[in-house]
């Protein structure tokens, strides 16, 4: 089994190589390579792969190239993690939607779009390479906006499904506080990627009891200190919000705060230099500790369990994967990519059945949902135009005079990355 990741010299990688090592009876992987235009990061990144694979005795054969062609054919599998315009961007992405007094957020608002818009085109071309190479391979995207870069995919109709780890976080977490295996944990997980709702914690498969209410009522302060929201707000939800809708819920707080503080794309960028000087040390042979503050927590279980799956080996049977929604939210249409469970397979991902979503959700994903159509459109024809509508559409924008403003900053940061600029 031939597995590719597109944007390997990431320092997300080794969290994926360790998982490949630890779960390869789940996908027993016999050749993995790592595709990166940057061959200074290839190198280091690269170097600790094969030493984690050593360390743990998988007999897989791991390579390294720039040439994105070679790296795909023949691929079972294509794993996307790439960053359009890498932490440079993404600062900018967090800091220029603040001056219009809106959340500058990376995935979502404003900066979510910049990176959509940069980003969809460059997807779309490698998936098409993959399609001449191998028009059978599966092509898993992790790259955000998820949601939008997954619609892409799927509407050029590439084989393909969105993976996000805010699902399986919670399973984690909650499985934990519980003190239950993970696997016991099934999510009532309802929404669009980075836009979703635990609605029930059932134990045991999609029909299992909901401990969801005992869950709130014994450990509801330990649940909302990890989403930074008041615990009255989940007492009066009586759901579990990802930790994104922080943005929507409290967003006045939250521009005030990312006015007093470094930027989050500053944080990681003072991070990954350190991590890839870990990475040159021959001695290392495991991911180092300070790659958990990174982010992307169980992303590798995520990604091995939806290969598994989509090849045919040992992966569960029911995973939170973006899909196309086919008349699961009947308040969406059917092409809108939703993030819910699913059963996955050769097949694909074929998403269950969901019961009736409150108003209150329901409003916010046809809101959200609108506002991906005009950002994709955006990204597929560009125009200014275009992209004013998006960001007049989306939530955290929604006023002319800041969708007139965000847009001028918008196309200015970006001019280099957008050819219709």
């Amino acid at each position: 089994m031939k597995l590719t990741v597109v944007g390997g010299g990431s320092t997300y990688t080794p969290e994926l190589i360790d998982g490949f090592a630890r779960l390869r009876d789940t996908l027993p992987i016999t050749e993995l390579v790592l595709v990166d235009p940057a061959a200074d990061r290839l190198e280091l990144v690269g170097g600790l792969a094969r030493r984690i694979f050593a360390k743990q005795d998988h007999a897989g054969r791991i390579a390294t190239t720039t040439d994105l062609d070679a790296g795909v054919e023949g691929a079972d599998a294509v794993l996307l993690q790439l960053r359009v315009g890498g932490q440079a961007a993404r600062q900018q992405d967090e800091t220029w939607p603040l001056e219009c007094g809106c959340v500058g957020q990376e995935t979502t608002g404003a900066g979510g779009l910049a990176k959509a818009l940069r980003t969809v085109p460059v997807v779309l071309d490698i998936a098409e390479r993959v399609r001449r190479t191998n028009p059978d391979a599966w092509i898993i995207d992790f790259t955000n906006p998820v949601g939008i870069v997954t619609r892409a995919l799927l509407q050029a109709g590439h084989k393909a499904v969105g993976l996000c780890n805010v699902a399986i976080g919670f399973q984690r977490k909650f499985a934990a506080l519980l003190g239950v295996a993970p696997s016991e944990v099934h999510l009532d997980h309802v929404g669009l990627n980075h836009l979703t709702w635990e609605r029930a914690v059932r134990l045991g498969g999609p029909e299992g009891e909901n401990v969801l209410p005992r869950l709130l009522a014994e450990h509801g302060d330990a649940v909302a200190d990890d989403l930074r929201l008041p615990r009255p707000v989940l007492d009066r939800l009586g759901v579990v919000p990802s930790y994104y809708l922080r943005y929507f819920y409290a967003h006045d707080e939250v521009v005030r705060e990312l006015g007093t503080k470094p930027s989050r794309a500053a944080e990681v960028a003072a991070m990954e230099k350190e991590l890839l000087d870990l990475y040159g040390d021959p001695a290392l042979d495991e991911k180092p500790a300070l790659l958990a503050k990174r982010g992307g927590a169980f992303y590798s279980e995520a990604a091995v369990d939806l290969a598994a799956s989509l090849l045919g080996g040992g992966g569960s049977p029911y995973q939170v994967v973006n899909t196309y929604n086919n008349g699961t939210l009947p308040f969406l249409p059917d092409d809108a990519v939703i993030e819910t469970q699913a059963a996955v397979g050769a097949h694909g991902a074929a998403p269950l059945p969901v019961a009736p979503v409150d108003p209150l959700y329901a409003g916010l994903i046809a809101n959200v949902t609108a506002y991906e159509d005009l950002a994709l459109e955006a990204a597929l024809r560009g125009g200014r135009d275009r992209v004013f509508k998006a960001l007049l559409a989306h939530p955290l924008v929604g006023q002319y005079a800041y969708a007139d403003g965000l847009t001028d900053r918008l196309i200015a940061h970006n001019r280099e990355h957008l050819a219709w600029a």
